[in-house]
């Protein structure tokens, strides 16, 4: 095999980063990096920016030359401490990947023996992501070159393909967006080093990748900007005075500033790293570049710079990596606690589910109890800590009916005149509009009643409009109940099940199971409100001559007053306060009998709005007990219903027939 120049790699190692990356490596090594962010460091830039070039340098790998081979997919280094001199490629599927071309990608696996045979490889591996000259030009799958020796410290660098400003004939606009997707996700990891390169032949502002690098990492913290090709820029020009500002971080400002290289890329005869590395040194020791820092110059110092910074990101991002770690398998302990013991066979299965259905009816029925002393119930101040409260969920929506049934059950609003901020939005009529209503109503219904009385049936007619209101507020409330009833499934499976059993136990039984009953608890208020929608008025509670009775007195009180009012000129009643000695009592009789005697038309109409108002509150006082006889299920009798469901269900029955809803 070919010997790799270690010296070069020396660089980025330190008693205390090769402890930490020791500790990163070992990480890797178990699959851990599938699941959250690990420290690495991207290369990433525009195309022709001079990326792999870059690559090589700090890692000391001669990669081929031709960009066609490198830059149509993810290249990852990886860099590992072992006892023996080892390198291999494969190739690791995007997720994207069905089951049969994943196994085959992963299939994909290469022991290089001679690194002039990479190219060949690269080659075989674009065959096997079925990248080609007339079918797809990049993937998002990752080449992944893996080398191992004694001297290699634990690093990872992955090179990302070109940005592409604009699709041109040998790429389409899909492939523009692919390499952007591709690039952002890496950029995106919280944990990775970005190097986010420009070459100084194109104006830095119109580079795609300052853009996306600030769009991302705002703050700039884990951005570094590498410059280069500085040889192409025209000695003592305006040009290389702006890029020579940008590397003094004056014109896009990231904390980790910038740096400049110059890659083999721009060289012309140099064949080795040592070579390229000489030429380099003696570039920046002349001109405009002398005036920047020596720190922020060449590849030598860009090794011991990245080597400090990636120190750095590892020992801020430790803490974090570690809690991130310990979230994640206390996830995996509780789904693998789902799970359960194997269940193989079909008596297994059914031992799973036997155990599911006790834990389950154990949960519903201390959810239903108001018991909230299980492990399951959270913190109630937490909106799922409250859903699983099903009781109390319940009877809070059972209290919202009851007030929306008081505040807005009556069509009709009886007022002694319009607010001032009446709009129409509420029905509010006054009592004169009202009953000049019932005379029309009257007049357009007359039957076999003699004049100056009224047949019942107006109040019939009368009480369907006042009570329009009830079927969409009741309606209302059992769509509510029953999504309070399927978010409550839905907590208690999710915590007994694992995703998969959660899911299925969601689709065949708890969802099948809801439909059913939602249809029969709509069924069942239709009956219940069929009686108040058709039919004649007819009550046996004693209490409806009592309200007529207090109906009609608290009006003939209101009318009396007003002629004593008037005949004593006064405002009010209330404004006479010493005793009248000087009274003509046949006057006041006169008064009082001429104030109280009806006209013929009206005085039926007021007397229908009277039984109206009478009948509607005795009406809504209907106790529980005359209609629990009719709650009834032809599929699912009462006493076989899950405590869960019965709670629902008579909670919504008790709340239509509560005493006192309007």
């Amino acid at each position: 095999m070919v010997a790799f120049n270690s010296e070069s790699l020396s660089k980025l190692c330190s008693a205390d980063q090769l402890e930490l990356l020791n500790s990163i490596d070992r990480l890797r090594l178990q699959g851990i990096n599938n699941y959250v962010s690990l420290p690495q460091i991207i290369v990433c830039g525009d195309q022709s920016s001079g990326k792999s070039s870059v690559l090589e340098a700090i890692s000391g790998v001669s990669f081929p030359k031709s960009s066609s081979l490198c830059t149509r997919f993810p290249t990852e280094l990886v860099l590992r401490r072992g006892p023996h001199v080892s390198a291999s490629i494969s190739i690791i599927p995007h997720a994207s990947r069905g089951e049969s071309e994943d196994k085959a990608l992963r299939g994909f696996k290469e022991s290089l023996t001679n690194f002039e045979d990479l190219p060949k490889i690269i080659e075989s591996a674009k065959l096997a992501m079925g990248l080609s000259t007339l079918g797809k030009a990049f993937s998002n799958d990752i080449l992944r070159i893996e080398l191992t020796s004694p001297d290699h410290p634990h690093l990872t660098i992955v090179d990302l393909p070109g940005l592409i400003h604009s699709e041109t004939k040998h790429q389409s606009a899909s492939d523009v967006e692919l390499i952007k997707e591709i690039v952002q996700g890496y950029m995106k990891e919280p944990r990775c080093v970005i190097l986010a390169v420009i070459s100084a032949k194109n104006d830095f502002a119109n580079q795609v990748v300052l853009s996306l690098a600030r769009s991302i990492d705002k703050t700039g913290h884990r951005t570094l900007g590498v410059i280069t090709k500085p040889d192409t820029l025209k000695s003592g020009s305006q040009s290389e005075a702006d890029f020579v500002s940008l590397a003094r971080n004056q014109h896009v400002v990231f904390r980790l500033g910038w740096h400049v290289l110059k890659n083999m890329d721009s060289e012309h005869g140099s064949t080795t790293l040592k070579e390229r590395d000489a030429k380099e040194a003696n570039f920046f020791a002349q001109g405009a570049w002398t005036e920047l820092p020596h720190g922020s110059l060449g590849i030598q110092r860009l090794r011991t710079r990245l080597s400090k910074v990636l120190l750095g990101q590892i020992a801020s991002e430790l803490p974090s990596l570690l809690d991130e770690i310990n979230d994640k398998f206390a996830t995996c302990q509780s789904q693998l606690v789902k799970l359960g013991k194997p269940r193989i066979t079909l008596a297994e299965q059914r031992l799973y589910l036997f155990s599911f259905v006790e834990q389950f009816q154990s949960l519903a029925k201390s959810a239903v109890d108001g018991t909230y002393n299980h492990p399951f119930f959270l913190d109630p101040k937490l909106d799922k800590g409250y859903q699983q409260r099903i009781r109390a969920v319940v009877q809070n929506l059972n209290d919202e009916f009851s007030a929306e049934m008081q505040q807005k059950g009556h069509y009709r609003e009886v007022a002694a005149e319009p607010p001032n901020d009446y709009h129409g939005s509420r029905n509010i009529i006054t009592r004169e509009l009202f009953i000049k209503h019932i005379e029309q109503l009257l007049h357009r219904t007359r039957g076999r009643e003699l004049p100056g009385m009224f047949n019942s049936m107006i109040v019939a007619n009368l009480f369907l409009e006042q009570s329009r209101p009830w079927e969409g507020i009741v309606n209302s409330h059992v769509q509510k109940v029953g999504a309070a009833a399927r978010s409550f499934l839905g907590l208690v499976s999710a915590y007994l099940a694992d995703g998969d059993t959660d899911k299925a136990m969601q689709q065949e039984v708890f969802g099948p199971a809801m439909e059913t009953v939602l249809s029969e608890m709509k069924a069942k208020t239709a009956e219940i409100l069929a009686p108040h929608k058709a039919g004649h008025p007819i009550t046996y509670d004693d209490s409806f001559v009592q309200e007529l009775q207090s109906v009609r007195r608290q009006r003939l009180e209101e009318s009396t007053s007003k002629v004593i009012a008037k005949f004593f000129k006064v405002q009010d009643c209330t404004q006479i306060l010493q005793p009248y000695t000087q009274v003509n009592c046949g006057q006041l009789v006169k008064d009082i009998v001429a104030g109280n005697e009806p006209n013929v038309n009206r005085a039926g109409a007021e007397d229908a709005l009277d039984c109206l108002n009478a009948y509607y509150k005795v009406s809504t006082r209907l106790p529980i007990r005359d209609s629990l006889h009719v709650w009834h299920y032809n599929r699912v009798p009462v006493a076989e219903m899950s405590p869960s469901l019965l709670c629902v269900l008579l909670g919504c029955a008790e709340t239509i027939h509560r005493r006192r809803c309007c």
